[in-house]
């Protein structure tokens, strides 16, 4: 015979038991869509946990610091003489997998929009490698490399600033005050003196020598787009020009201690980004990085944390979903063992026309593996509907903060899995009666009624 006429025989028989076909892929239904949901809602809960991951930050960027290094043989942290300075950067930049580094330095000033104050807290960045790094703007242009007085602000910087003159001056922060300050078409002073602007402080007694701090004059050139991170809140500038201020101030108040700023230590930078081309390179070069001495953090080491946890229910309700296809394989197996029973004769009679043995183990066979495909196809639209119900649910339910990945994913490689499996089930369960039915006598078959 035929694969053709396999097919047909196999069709044929399953459609003469109607009933006991439908309750057996019945059962394939159900157990593939049970393992299907419940993997779905793993993956749904590992993307979740990514997608809330980059919104803390970019997956793919580590921050080196320079606060010791825990050696894990050694089980105590190990001070090795490593400085956050160029020739750092300069290494950073030669490990594989590195697109970018960007040193950073920071420092907190009193700054002035018009009759508008507010304090700021500034970083020095590498106007190169803003593009680099995510930073996008939604008014004006980023930095560039010829800028010497130019500041880009993040999205809710203007909250913190507020007018002296009023009487509830100081209720600045998150509030209307924000709104009104223009921080790129104003004229801007940037200022170490914590009291600028204010119009009601009584004067401080200084020592003779003190000198103020030096009023610098800069210009906002753009607005970050809001990013739900820390960009929102920190001002930026050309990290030369931060460097120049900060020395300038440092030298104009050297005998007031109290208004220096950081960088006396041996760290030029306080820290440096590196941002990595692939994110499954992160965890390699954070690795190289520790192994030279610098302590590091990335949002993978949280997301790796997390993937062990999804990983660990998956397997739970992935097992619970499997056992749902194990009872469903033991339906297949006993829908074959009772076919062969009720078609004795008629397999007898097959072996006497000379119906080669393997065509009836194959005939078998073709029937397990239409009852595992039609239930893996049947069960396969279940899920889909039961995840398309979970996921309004769970909007209804969460709204806006439920993020975009809902609570069941179906991908089409679990899709196409799920298929071939229950396939594959149908014929593992139907393998054992059709070596049965290859085996039976042919002369005892026809003398069965």
């Amino acid at each position: 015979m035929n694969n053709s006429d396999l097919l047909k025989m196999a069709l044929g028989n399953l459609w003469r038991r109607k009933t006991r076909t439908f309750l057996t892929i019945l059962g394939v239904i159900i157990g593939t869509s049970s393992i299907v949901i419940m993997l779905s809602l793993g993956i749904a809960m590992d993307r979740s946990f990514k997608e809330q991951l980059s919104q803390m930050g970019n997956l793919n960027t580590i921050e080196v610091y320079n606060h010791g290094y825990y050696d894990d043989s050694m089980g105590s942290r190990q001070n090795r003489q490593t400085s956050l300075d160029e020739q750092a950067v300069a290494g950073f930049k030669q490990i594989p997998g590195v697109e970018a580094v960007m040193p950073i330095k920071s420092a907190h000033y009193k700054m002035g929009a018009g009759r508008m104050v507010g304090y700021v807290s500034v970083m020095g960045i590498d106007p190169n490698v803003m593009e680099a790094f995510d930073f996008k703007v939604d008014q004006g242009r980023l930095l560039m490399t010829t800028d010497k007085d130019a500041i880009v602000f993040g999205k809710n910087v203007a909250m913190n600033f507020y007018n002296p003159r009023l009487r509830n001056s100081y209720s600045y922060g998150w509030g209307s005050n924000g709104n009104n300050v223009d921080l790129i078409s104003n004229n801007l002073i940037v200022t170490s003196d914590m009291s600028y602007g204010e119009t009601r402080n009584k004067p401080v007694e200084r020592d003779s020598n003190y000198t103020p701090p030096k009023h610098h004059n800069m210009k906002g050139v753009g607005i970050l787009t809001e990013s739900f991170n820390e960009k929102d809140y920190y001002a930026y500038m050309n990290i030369t020009t931060l460097e120049k201020i900060i020395e300038e101030d440092r030298r104009a108040n050297r005998q007031d201690p109290s208004s220096r700023n950081r960088g006396g230590d041996a760290n030029k930078y306080e820290r440096i980004s590196v941002k990595v081309k692939e994110m499954n390179d992160v965890e390699k070069v954070q690795e190289t990085i520790k192994a030279m001495g610098f302590q590091t953090y990335s949002l993978t080491d949280m997301l790796k944390s997390m993937k062990e946890t999804s990983a660990k229910i998956q397997a739970i309700l992935g097992g619970i979903g499997a056992v749902s296809l194990f009872v469903a394989a033991i339906g297949i197996t006993n829908t074959m063992i009772m076919s062969i029973y009720e078609r004795t004769r008629e397999i007898g009679v097959m072996k006497v026309l000379g119906a080669n043995l393997p065509d009836i183990r194959k005939l078998f066979l073709v029937e397990a593996a239409i009852i595992g495909f039609c239930g893996g196809i049947a069960g396969l639209i279940l899920s889909y509907t039961i995840s398309f119900g979970l996921n309004k649910i769970g909007r209804g339910f969460l709204g806006p903060t439920g993020g975009t990945t809902g609570m069941s994913v179906i991908p089409l490689e679990l899709a196409l899995v799920a298929v071939v499996f229950a396939t594959f089930i149908g014929v593992v369960s139907g393998y054992s009666p059709a070596r049965r039915a290859m085996n039976l006598s042919a002369l005892e078959a026809i003398k069965t009624e």
